[in-house]
C-alpha cells in the first residue's frame, strides 16, 4: 500500500500547529524545567480582603487608588523583612538570605511570561510602589525594558487573580526558594464573631523549595501575610 503524499498545504498546516521552543518561548520551557527539579511543597490560604477594599476606597479619596496587587505587594515585601530565610538564593551547599526584597512580578505576553523586578519593595510608598508595577508591566509588555530590569528578583508574586482560577501551584523561579501565587477575591461564607456573613476573600498559595525551608516557617510566614493583609497593616 503505498503511502498517500503530503501535500504543500498540508504541511504549511501543520507547521502553523507548532509553537517553536525558541526565544522567549524556548527561554520559559528551560527555567520552568529546571524549577520543575526542585523538591518544592505548597502550602495554600484564603484572606479576608475587606479592610484592604476600604483602605483602597479611602486612599482613592486622597486621590490615590492602589490596585489590589500593589497593597497585596506591600504586604509581602513587609512580612518578608520578618522571614529573611523565604527572601533568599540557593547557592552550592549553601542558602543565601539576601539583603534586599527585590519583588519579580509575572507579567503576561501574548507569546509568553515575564518578569521584572521591583527593587527594595519593602523601601517604597504605595504610590512609589504603584508607579512602578505601572512602568514595569507596561515597558515589559512594549518590550523596551532593560535586561537588568529581569534581573535580581529574591522572591517572585504571580497574580491569576483576574481569571476564574481559585487554585493553583506556580513554579519556582531558581535560585530563588520561593514564590506566591495569588488567585481571585471572591465572595464566601464565613464565620465572624459567631456569625455566617460573606466576605471577600482572595487566595494565597506558597511553594517553596523544602531544601532551604521546613513546613512549618514557610507556614508562619503564610500565616503572618494574612493577618498583615486581613488587618492592613501596612
Amino acid at each position: 500500500m503505498s503511502t498517500p503524499a503530503i501535500t504543500t498545504a498540508g504541511a504549511e498546516a501543520a507547521a502553523e500547529r507548532l509553537v517553536p521552543l525558541t526565544g522567549l518561548r524556548g527561554a520559559i520551557a528551560r527555567s520552568m524545567g529546571q524549577g520543575w527539579q526542585i523538591p518544592r511543597v505548597a502550602h495554600s490560604v484564603e484572606v479576608d480582603v475587606s479592610r484592604f477594599e476600604s483602605l483602597r476606597d479611602a486612599l482613592a479619596g486622597e486621590g490615590n487608588k492602589p490596585s489590589l496587587t500593589v497593597l497585596l505587594l506591600r504586604a509581602v515585601a513587609l512580612t518578608l523583612r520578618e522571614h529573611p530565610g523565604l527572601n533568599a538564593l540557593m547557592r552550592d551547599k549553601a542558602v543565601e538570605r539576601m539583603p534586599d526584597i527585590n519583588l519579580g512580578v509575572a507579567v503576561s505576553l501574548d507569546d509568553g511570561l515575564m518578569v521584572p523586578v521591583i527593587r527594595e519593595a519593602d523601601t517604597l510608598s504605595l504610590p512609589a510602589l504603584s508607579a512602578e508595577l505601572r512602568r514595569l508591566a507596561e515597558g515589559a509588555r512594549a518590550g523596551t525594558l532593560s535586561a537588568g530590569s529581569y534581573q535580581r528578583a529574591t522572591f517572585t508574586v504571580s497574580n491569576l487573580g483576574m481569571t476564574a482560577i481559585d487554585r493553583f501551584s506556580p513554579i519556582i523561579n531558581p535560585p530563588q526558594v520561593a514564590i506566591l501565587g495569588v488567585t481571585r477575591v471572591v465572595d464566601r461564607a464565613v464565620v465572624r464573631n459567631g456569625q455566617i456573613v460573606v466576605a471577600p476573600m482572595m487566595g494565597l498559595h506558597l511553594v517553596f523549595d523544602h531544601r532551604a525551608i521546613d513546613g512549618y516557617p514557610a507556614a508562619v510566614f503564610l500565616g503572618d501575610l494574612a493577618r498583615r493583609i486581613e488587618t492592613a497593616a501596612l
